[in-house]
Formats: C-alpha cells, structure tokens, sequence
C-alpha cells in the first residue's frame, strides 16, 4: 500500500518535469533564433599602406585576436580617409580601422562608432631649408609632399594650408606616403615634407637625428587647437631623439592629431570587448607624449562611442573574460542572457504546474459531485421518477466513481464522495414512497 502510494506522486513529479522541461527548450529555441549569435571567427580591419604606421599596429592586434582564436584579416588602404568609406559601406566586408581624428563626422558616417582613441598623431614639419617657423616655412617652386590621397595627412593637411591661405598649386607636390617622402627628403629629393606619425616611426626617428633637416615649430599651436579641437598640442622635449648629440637641439611644439579605433555599430560586442582589450594590451604603456594608461581613453572626438565601449570604460573588463577564454565567455554570456529570462518563466511554472495538476483531480470528483448534488435535489422535489429510478442513478453514480483513479493526495475526495452516495442512498431507501 506505501509503494502504490507513492507511485500517483513519482507520475506528478514526472509530468511536471516533463512540461517543464519541453517549455524550457521551446523557450531557449526561440531566444537562441532571436538573440544575438556567437561572435564570428574572421574580421577585417582596414589599416593604410603596406609600410606603414597603421599596418604595423595592425600586425600586433593581429596576433592578439589569434590568442584568442579570432582571425584578424589586415586590408591595406591608403589610410583613414579610405578607411572611413570602407566603414561606411556594407559591401566592403571591412569591421575596424585605425582613422585619425578629424577625418568625419556622425552626420557623414551614421553606421560606424568609436572604441576610443588609442595613441597621438603629431604632425611633423621637416624641410632642408632654414625657416624660422610655420608662417614662412613654403614658398614658391619648393619641392613638398603632404601625403597620399585617401591618407589622412593629405586631408588634413590641405585643410591647414588652405587656412594659412598657401597656394599649393605654386609649388612642386608629390604625392608621396610618409616613408617615401622622407627618404626622398634626406636624399634632397624634396624641400618639404608633412606627415602625420606616431614619435616611435622609425623614419620619424631618422628624420630627426640627421642633421641637415630640420625639424619646424607650430608657433601658432594654441590657435590651431582651438580652431580645430579634433588637434592637440605637443612638446618634443631636447634632446630626446638623441642625447649624446643633443637633437633635436630645442624643444618642439607640435599639434597632434588621435588615432582611434572605428568599427561598423552592429559588429558583436565580444568583438568590440577585444578590440579594446587588444588596445589596451599595446597603447596604455607610457611614451613621449602620454603617461601609463593614458590609451585606450573614452574620447568620441569624431565618432559616438559605442554603448559596449561606454560600458567597458565605466565598468571595466567583463567578469566573464577576466575568468574564461574568449569563447567560453562569449557563450556564457549568452546563456545567462537566455537563462535569466527563462528562469523567471519557469519559476512560476514549476509552483503553477502542481496547482493545475491538483484543481483537475479536484475537478474530476467535484464533477461527480454536481451529479449528485442534481440527483438528491430532483428526488426531494419528486421529479426523478419512482425510488427505483433513483438507486439505478446513484448506483451508476457511484461505479463511475470507482473506476476514478486519482492520487493518493486527493483519495479523500473520492472516499468522501462515496460516502455521501451512500448517504443519498439511504435517504432514498428509507424516504416513504420506497416500496
């Protein structure tokens, strides 16, 4: 009798689990078609030309995301001006950039957000003649280069001449990228060279230890700055390129521009968590022009940041990534984001399910019960036929009633209901009109 006992709950428990747990995976199907998929495996970030700056940074996040089992394809531009079209479109399957600052805006590029800047650009003024400062250092017939169109040195450096209202078309330009030009300088191929490079260039360095360039102030640097807030001023201090020959021999002002990382606004936000973490991992040492931790910085000086970077920089690195590799903590993301709705629907299902369960089996006896009640009200008010009528009813009555199977939790309804058959009967028997 214990064991049959148990046998009505054992079935409870079982049906309960069981449509508890077809509803989970329904659930969990439908947020798995309709949730955000797991982080792609490949993405492609734009640079600028094969020697360049930005292409050697490149290679480095490059082998970050390899660590991490993402293929990081590098897609050699000109530089940022290209990079920031190949953003903008769909089509071009480019995910990330390095793009200077100053380059676009929101208005011009709807679809692509900031992760920070990263490192500072100054922008270098080295000739072979003897100018005294900016505001003399291009005359007429010199030889000059400015950069690559689609670079972001030729943007932004044609914008700067035609303000000091130089005449370009008065001189002799070539379009040169930074490395070229500046091997064609120190062969005394060119007067005049602009770039935009990070201190730690290499031909940055070799431009500045030869002696027979020479390397020109922004004497007006302050005005610059608050003409084109995207630029910053910056202090070469003496000395620094080379100590035991004292070059440069006086400390330079520059304006600089940021470098920042771009990247399309729908690329999967473990991606962008990377991207940041792979920032961090190479710009936050300190340097000539920044302090330890100074990059990546949260600064939307062209583009919004996005709302996972504004996240990352107000709360740090996601828990799960400082605790898991990158895929395991992609996909567990994932799931606590599909769990924790579906545990606040299955709590209540799972206290919902026993209530259900226990109002059918009540409803099933309280079924035979309005039968009866039906049946004592008729022969009270002498419509239900002679006493004979009435005892084939209720015996009918009550075989129905034992041949209803409940559990042994609700066997006192059945045994009560019985009783009060009996009871009926009795009445019925002993009323009378019985014969």
């Amino acid at each position: 009798m214990q064991i049959a006992s148990l046998l009505p709950r054992r079935n409870l428990a079982r049906w309960s689990l069981l449509v508890a747990g077809v509803s989970s995976l329904a659930l969990i199907a439908a947020a798995l078609v309709l949730s955000r998929p797991l982080p792609p495996q490949t993405l492609v970030m734009a640079t600028g030309p094969e020697n360049s700056a930005y292409t050697a940074i490149g290679r480095r996040y490059r082998n970050i995301f390899a660590r991490h089992g993402v293929e990081l394809t590098l897609k050699l531009t000109n530089g940022s001006v290209d990079n920031v079209e190949l953003l903008r479109d769909p089509g071009s399957g480019v995910n990330a950039a390095l793009v200077m600052s100053g380059i676009t805006d929101p208005t011009e590029s709807p679809t692509v957000v900031s992760l920070g800047t990263v490192f500072y650009e100054p922008f270098w003024l080295f000739s072979r003649v003897a100018p005294v400062d900016e505001t003399n250092v291009l005359r007429e017939g010199m030889r000059i280069s400015l950069g690559t169109p689609g670079g972001g040195t030729y943007k932004i450096a044609r914008e700067i001449t035609s303000a000091l209202g130089i005449d370009l078309t008065r001189m002799k330009v070539s379009d040169l990228g930074s490395v070229e030009a500046g091997a064609a300088l120190m062969r005394g191929e060119l007067d005049f060279v602009g770039m935009s490079l990070p201190w730690d260039t290499p031909i940055v360095q070799r431009l500045l230890r030869d002696t027979a360039i020479q390397s020109i102030d922004w004497t007006r640097a302050d005005a610059h700055v608050a003409l084109r807030p995207y630029l910053s001023k910056r202090t070469v201090p003496r000395g620094v390129a080379d100590l035991a020959n004292d070059l440069p021999p006086r400390d330079l002002t520059l304006v600089a521009t940021k470098a920042s990382v771009f990247v399309q606004n729908d690329l999967h936000p473990a991606l962008q968590h990377l991207m940041i973490e792979a920032a961090s991992e190479i710009h936050s040492r300190p340097g000539v022009f920044n302090k330890s931790g100074e990059f990546p910085a949260a600064e939307p000086i062209d583009l919004p940041l996005s709302e996972f970077a504004r996240e990352y920089y107000r709360s740090g690195r996601p828990f799960l990534q400082r605790h898991l590799p990158f895929w395991l903590a992609a996909l567990t993301s994932r799931l606590l984001v599909l769990l924790i709705p579906l545990i606040g629907i299955a709590y209540p299902l799972f206290r919902l399910l026993p209530a259900l369960y226990g109002w059918s089996m009540r409803r099933r006896v309280f079924r035979l019960y309005g039968e009866l009640k039906f049946l004592e009200a008729d022969f009270a008010a002498g419509v239900a036929g002679d006493t004979n009528t009435s005892l084939e009813q209720l015996d009918r009555l009550e075989e129905r009633a034992n041949r209803l199977r409940v559990p042994t939790a609700f066997a006192h309804l059945l045994y009560t209901l019985k009783h009060h058959i009996g009871l009926v009967r009795r009445r019925v028997q002993d009323s009378p009109t019985s014969s």
